[in-house]
């Protein structure tokens, strides 16, 4: 069993993590912008600069939520079908053909999947300690 003061750190330490993952490759989709295009077109997507900054404002302003506890539920809920939208589209490993690039979008996929759970599980978990959502409900 796990102490109650450690058990405490889980869900913010899960928010600090599942932040830092967005942010990232947010910022990339405007700072590579030219790559993303291309990686995008190559998998057929459509209306791409429109999809790509959307997506890349939902993860930097999602990431930001995430990292000071601001509506966790529905943010965590909406990056878990962002997740899950960009893992049909971009990880679409069941169209390719065996192979190192096979096993690539696979494993991304299946990483994917993981990340979206701890999400939904974080939506139904709520903000947890040192959050802005659990600050409003004392105030």
């Amino acid at each position: 069993m796990i102490p109650d003061p450690l058990s405490r750190l889980f869900i913010p330490a899960s928010r600090i993590i599942l932040a830092i993952y967005f942010f990232l490759p947010g910022m990339m989709k405007f700072t590579q912008y030219d790559m993303h295009v291309d990686y995008m077109a190559s998998h057929g997507m459509f209306w791409i600069p429109f999809f790509l900054i959307l997506s890349g404002l939902i993860q930097v302003g999602g990431s930001a939520a995430l990292l000071v506890g601001y509506r966790v539920p529905l943010v965590a809920f909406v990056l878990a079908g962002l997740t899950f939208v960009i893992s049909l589209v971009m990880h679409d490993f069941w169209t390719m053909e065996a192979g190192l690039q096979q096993s690539h979008e696979t494993q991304n996929f299946f990483k994917n999947m993981g990340i979206m759970a701890g999400l939904l599980a974080l939506s139904g978990a709520g903000a947890g300690a040192f959050s802005l959502d659990n600050r409003k409900a004392r105030a």
